[in-house]
């Protein structure tokens, strides 16, 4: 989750990619999916904004491994947060954002900002 008026404005982007809420993950680790090719859909207070498949990100999640395990020891259970494809909408305290992956499932969380 990113808030991008406030990535704009800030000199740092914690704000925008940290703040409470904003990094929702689901209660199971599901495995044997080929992360190279699953179709994301997000819902924007129930309406699809963004819908495309992982095989359209910038960067292969084996990259992205790789570069990172480099620098960091990776151990099983680590979570590593790639963003997603395609465009994103600009969001508000009070937006219900939902997540679907194919394999996975669904993850809403409600925003909630002062």
């Amino acid at each position: 989750m990113t808030e991008r008026s406030w990535q704009s404005l800030d000199l740092q982007w914690m704000r925008a990619k940290a703040s409470d809420g904003f990094g929702p993950v689901g209660p199971a680790v599901v495995t044997g999916l080929d992360w190279n090719n699953l179709l994301l859909t997000t819902r924007l207070n129930g309406k699809i904004v963004q819908q495309e498949t992982t095989a359209h990100m910038i960067h292969k999640p084996e990259k992205v491994i790789s570069y990172l395990s480099q620098y960091f020891t990776l151990k099983p259970g680590d979570m590593i947060f790639m963003g997603t494809p395609g465009q994103t909408s600009a969001v508000v305290s009070g937006d219900e954002i939902s997540v679907e992956i194919d394999g996975i499932g669904i993850l809403s969380n409600k925003i909630k900002w002062p």
